[in-house]
């Protein structure tokens, strides 16, 4: 599979940019109106200047440089930390032992005391309504709305005798076949 980094110049560097590009073997494509699709063994090669301010697969180029006069640690630097805390290893380089613990705490035993939704929610769950909604909207029960219109349980369609497994399909049927009824 030919990965590419996708390099989004400045607008100030484009032209020069496009020069490197176009002076490698084999050039380096486009991918985008104002993209070049670099491939990652040329991009560990190529002169910083035309990097600066570009975007790189999205993401703002920062050179060494900026980093020193930021006073960030640079890659490869060590002390990195990502935002919880936990260091970050590059590729070669180690970082202290971290001991992870394989399993977590028993919420089984906190669980079993709940005896029903009261008891979770803190307040007391309204019972369903004895009656049923069997409207036409409703269609948690697929045979809420059959009829017994034909003496069989299905509605038919009343002008051309057509079977339904609902009204609704029934109606529905009515108002596309035969609008003049």
């Amino acid at each position: 599979m030919n990965q590419l980094i996708r390099i989004r110049p400045t607008a100030a560097l484009r032209v020069e940019f496009a020069q490197w590009a176009v002076a490698q073997r084999p050039k380096v494509d486009t991918v985008g109106i104002h993209e070049f699709g670099v491939p990652p063994g040329l991009f560990a090669g190529m002169p910083e200047r035309i990097l600066i301010g570009s975007t790189v697969d999205g993401h703002r180029y920062v050179s060494p440089e900026e980093d020193a006069a930021q006073g960030r640690p640079g890659p490869g630097t060590g002390g990195l930390v990502d935002l919880s805390g936990w260091p970050l290893a590059l590729v070669g380089e180690s970082v202290p032992e971290t001991v992870i613990p394989a399993t977590r705490p028993d919420r089984s035993r906190q669980l079993a005391e709940i005896s029903g939704p009261e008891q979770l929610l803190g307040t007391a769950v309204p019972e369903p309504p004895t009656s049923a909604n069997t409207s036409d909207s409703d269609r948690s029960d697929p045979t809420a709305n059959r009829t017994a219109e034909n003496g069989e349980g299905a509605p038919s369609c009343d002008v051309c005798q057509r079977e339904f497994g609902t009204a609704r399909g029934r109606d529905a049927h009515r108002r596309q076949v035969h609008p003049e009824a």
